[in-house]
């Protein structure tokens, strides 16, 4: 793998050029120079992990246009918000394999959409099997999605227990293809107690090991503090359900003594003792939302801008020996950020303000774009 910084990972794909979570996607990226490949993972009705970015698969797929699926449509209640349409856990592998890869984003990315219809939904198999033949080495970077819904609250449409670990899953595909390198392997997630059982448990039990990377919600306030990007799932239904605390997270209550009492908010586990409980406990790194690390206020029209201040997270996480992996760069001018004078910031100047605050690595749309920027900054 590369030891040049920053590490460049390609967000669900190719996702500018190519309908996200597609082995043509996966593809391009490693063509375009990414030292990663990013698949989001659920699971289907037969327990097979394919690359979506949600279970919900109304958004990505051409499902909506088949007949036979219709009945299929249904609302779910997911991470404690309602969700209306068709859901990868009613759907065989076999009937997955019928659907074709839509554009997310058809409006601001036509000429991804121009693919639509091509490509297939691929399994996380067929994703390690791509890069374990990638003419350099390529790492995977798989998300868990949803893990305490999958394991412990969600049901299929007839009302059965979907009851699937996707921790459990993800590790045995790594140990049946054999892709098993630990610095080509970065699992993620937005809760912990997955990531605290792969460490603990799961990866020492198949003999492995990987890079697990602490996602961080909002931390700034941007959203409200009750809101699910606000607040881990994981910690706030065992903290409604009165769980044990100490065996869940081990050791956290002593950093944070209002664990199992007043909700944990990602704000609460950017502090340093968190962090460093983070790297004893598990972590290798953390990966915070980009509009976190650089301040932004309203300027006098109303409208978002820079303040010209970075965010201490990154030096305190890397004083806790902590990589920085941020997300998500984007070019098109929907997601582009005003400058403190006012002046719209092209992506790849946001990005040298984001290396500049100390990040070691970027989710990005445009892997091309984003090998690019960081060969302009090497020495």
């Amino acid at each position: 793998m590369t030891t040049e910084r920053p590490f460049v990972i390609a967000h669900r794909g190719a996702s500018a050029y190519r309908p996200e979570h597609t082995l043509e996607g996966y593809a391009l990226a490693i063509e375009q120079g990414a030292d990663a490949i990013e698949p989001d993972l659920v699971v289907t009705r037969d327990g097979v992990l394919i690359c979506r970015h949600e279970n919900e698969i109304g958004g990505t797929t051409d499902v909506a246009q088949h007949p036979e699926f219709a009945g299929r449509r249904t609302r779910k209640r997911i991470d404690a918000e309602d969700v209306e349409g068709w859901f990868a856990e009613d759907f065989t592998l076999t009937e997955i394999r019928t659907l074709r890869a839509r554009e997310r984003l058809p409006a601001l990315r036509p000429d991804s959409a121009s693919h639509d219809g091509r490509y297939g939904i691929p399994t996380f198999a067929e994703v390690i099997e791509l890069a374990a033949k990638a003419p350099r080495p390529v790492a995977i970077y798989p998300e868990t999605k949803h893990p305490t819904y999958f394991e412990h609250e969600g049901r299929h449409l007839d009302g059965t227990p979907i009851a699937q670990s996707l921790s459990a899953l993800l590790v045995a595909e790594l140990v049946r293809s054999g892709f098993t390198d630990p610095a080509r392997v970065y699992i993620q997630s937005f809760e912990l107690a997955n990531l605290i059982e792969l460490r603990l448990r799961l990866l020492p039990q198949a003999g492995i090991d990987a890079r697990l990377m602490q996602l961080f919600g909002d931390i700034g306030g941007a959203a409200p503090a009750s809101a699910p990007f606000a607040l881990p799932y994981d910690l706030r239904r065992h903290a409604a359900r009165g769980d044990d605390f100490d065996a869940l997270y081990p050791g956290l209550r002593e950093r944070l003594p209002q664990v199992g009492g007043k909700p944990v908010t990602y704000a609460d586990l950017a502090a340093p003792p968190v962090l460093a409980w983070m790297r004893e406990r598990y972590a290798f790194g953390i990966a915070p939302w980009k509009d976190n690390l650089l301040m932004r206020a309203r300027d006098a029209e109303g409208r978002v801008a820079l303040t010209g201040a970075a965010s201490p997270l990154p030096a305190l996480a890397h004083a806790a020996g902590l990589k920085v992996h941020t997300y998500t760069l984007r070019a098109e001018e929907p997601f582009l950020v005003r400058d403190e004078h006012g002046a719209t910031l092209s992506m790849e100047q946001e990005l040298q303000r984001l290396l500049d605050a100390g990040i070691d690595g970027y989710f990005i749309d445009f892997p091309d774009r984003g090998a690019t920027a960081r060969k302009s900054r090497s020495p």
